[in-house]
């Protein structure tokens, strides 16, 4: 039972992940964010890179098209692990690119 427990957080992120892929260029995927516009902000938040990458162009319009409130809800998400994603550095990308931050985010 431990064992489908474990893997059910990690079915979910496959899912989720197969499901952004097959999104095509500029279709709404997650939170009003296609695959290719959440990727144009995966180096400004990647855990990888010391210091990270100032936010793109791409990626703050794409920001500013999203639903920020939304976004929020995946900020402990199995799959910003898949991605690379440190949550702390994603949080930051609003301020970063002149938008306001959802309350309670």
């Amino acid at each position: 039972m431990a064992s489908s427990s474990k893997a059910l957080p990690v079915a979910v992120a496959i899912v989720v992940l197969l499901v952004m892929a097959a999104a095509a260029p500029g279709a709404e995927a997650v939170c009003g964010m296609s695959n290719e516009q959440f990727m144009s902000c995966q180096p400004a938040a990647a855990k990888t890179t010391d210091p990270p990458a100032p936010p793109t162009k791409a990626c703050c319009d794409a920001l500013g098209g999203a639903d920020l409130g939304c976004l929020c809800g995946y900020k402990s998400s199995p799959w910003m692990n898949l991605y690379n994603i440190d949550p702390e550095r994603a949080m930051e990308l609003p301020a970063k690119c002149g938008l306001a931050t959802p309350p309670n985010c």
